[in-house]
């Protein structure tokens, strides 16, 4: 398909301007693995090595503990960003607030290579991380919600989906790009050359992500619709207030949907905690081998995405979420169970099928489907305010499953309900929702938007 498509007079998309689509699923797919491999080479900091340079050595255990904590200060940070930067994507364009994610993002990243140790500077130092945390986690809060809407904005009707799905595929990209830069110089390095400065050079890339990011995201147009609403006077002033007064139901609905997080945090979090803590839970699996189900989980997701995006353009964004979310759910009683019996290999098969596999029809999908939702004027700020405030509940999970699932209790029956509860409540979200594949971009956002008929969205689709 060719790279700049221009919409015909009275079909309901804007067509006072070019799309091209090609070029702004590049940007959306290159900002988003750059920019959640900032976010998450400080996950793998976290865990490795920031409790002992960066807190207080007379007690270990409360150094970890404090040391995850600031990497979840990240997620609080995010609906604090998302509600700031969505309204600077909505007033002043999805092409500007995606280049300040990206500097936000890559800047405050650079400078925790810089950070001096607790040694030299005490308190000041976790004080300091702790503000650079902060700020990664503002910068996320805009990213997927201005990313996504830079591509469904650009893509043609009928390949939303499609186009859309590869924001997510950036996003598990930067993942296992984060844990192949981190891990082998963890591996390779002596443990007192990383401790002191090996653990910096993943940080100090960050200094290419800037330039790279805002490369790429300056060369890509702002979208036609936004455009087209600057030109007609139609940019709102306050997007929040519109948004919640006019889209509150579906925002709420997003915050459902979006506690699906709890499948990589059951899978990743606290599925390695009970499966490698053998004081607390008595089974001891290899740490390494959790770190292989979170690197070949991201990598089946990125050559699964773009296939379930294409999928739900052709029978529509709820059945695929749907599948996704009871199925992908229903899966952790299997997961935990088989981390129960000290089975490695069937835990790694049912944590690459539930969160590799099923939990993409949720995964891929998101991007497209909650963008449809809410109309223009308020698209960016509705989406990342809805999105961001589920994912930050489902941050405390961890928390909340070594509370009422200790050592010696039935951990898979627990764990396993918890998650599927929230299966249950994304599924009935998405129920809910009206369906939007077949919506035109000028229609989206309106519980009366006309679709268009299935013969009709299959020409459309064939002629692309």
């Amino acid at each position: 398909m060719r790279d700049r498509v221009v919409e015909p007079p009275g079909s309901h998309e804007p067509n006072e301007f070019v799309k091209t689509p090609k070029k702004a699923a590049a940007s959306g797919w290159m900002g988003s693995a750059l920019e959640y491999y900032d976010f998450f080479i400080y996950a793998q900091a976290a865990a490795l090595v920031f409790p002992t340079i960066f807190f207080p050595e007379s007690d270990p255990q409360i150094a970890i503990i404090i040391s995850l904590a600031t990497f979840g200060v990240g997620y609080v940070a995010r609906p604090i960003g998302a509600f700031a930067l969505g309204h600077w994507g909505d007033t002043r364009g999805r092409k500007n607030v995606l280049v300040l994610c990206m500097l936000l993002m890559g800047v405050s990243t650079f400078l925790v290579a810089l950070l001096p140790t607790y040694q030299q500077v005490g308190l000041l130092a976790p004080a300091l991380l702790v503000l650079l945390r902060l700020v990664q986690g503002f910068a996320v809060g805009g990213e997927i919600s201005g990313a996504s809407a830079m591509i469904v904005e650009h893509a043609p009707f009928g390949r939303r989906g499609y186009y859309a799905s590869y924001t997510l595929q950036g996003v598990q990209a930067g993942q296992i790009l984060a844990a192949a830069i981190f891990l082998p110089l963890a591996a390779v390095l002596p443990e007192a050359q990383f401790e002191s400065w090996g653990w910096r050079i993943p940080f100090l890339l960050s200094a290419f992500v800037v330039v790279a990011g805002y490369v790429i995201r300056r060369r890509v147009d702002e979208t036609p619709a936004f455009q087209e609403e600057a030109v007609h006077g139609e940019v709102p002033k306050a997007p929040i207030v519109q948004a919640v007064r006019e889209s509150g139901p579906d925002m709420l609905r997003v915050i459902c949907m979006a506690l699906m997080n709890a499948v990589p945090v059951a899978t990743t979090v606290f599925g390695a905690t009970y499966a490698t803590n053998e004081e607390a839970y008595g089974i001891g699996f290899d740490t390494a081998t959790y770190l292989w189900i979170s690197v070949v989980g991201n990598v089946v997701a990125v050559l699964l995405i773009p296939f379930v995006g294409n999928l739900s353009d052709r029978i529509g964004r709820r059945p695929c979420i749907i599948v996704g979310a009871l199925g992908s759910t229903a899966l952790s009683f299997a997961y935990l169970y088989a981390i129960s019996q000290a089975n490695v290999t069937l835990a790694f098969v049912f944590a690459i099928l539930m969160w590799g596999i099923v939990y993409q029809g949720y995964n891929a999908v998101f991007p497209a489907f909650y963008q449809e939702l809410f109309p223009t004027r308020t698209r960016v700020t509705a989406f990342a305010v809805s999105q961001n405030l589920g994912t930050m509940i489902t941050a405390f999970l961890p928390t909340l499953y070594a509370i009422v699932a200790p050592g010696g209790s039935n951990v898979p029956l627990i764990v396993g309900s918890i998650t599927f509860g929230i299966g249950i409540i994304a599924a009935t979200a998405a129920w809910s929702a009206r369906e939007t594949h077949r919506v035109h971009m000028d229609d989206l956002g309106r519980d009366d938007a006309p679709v268009v008929p299935r013969e009709e969205y299959e020409r459309i689709r064939a002629s692309l």
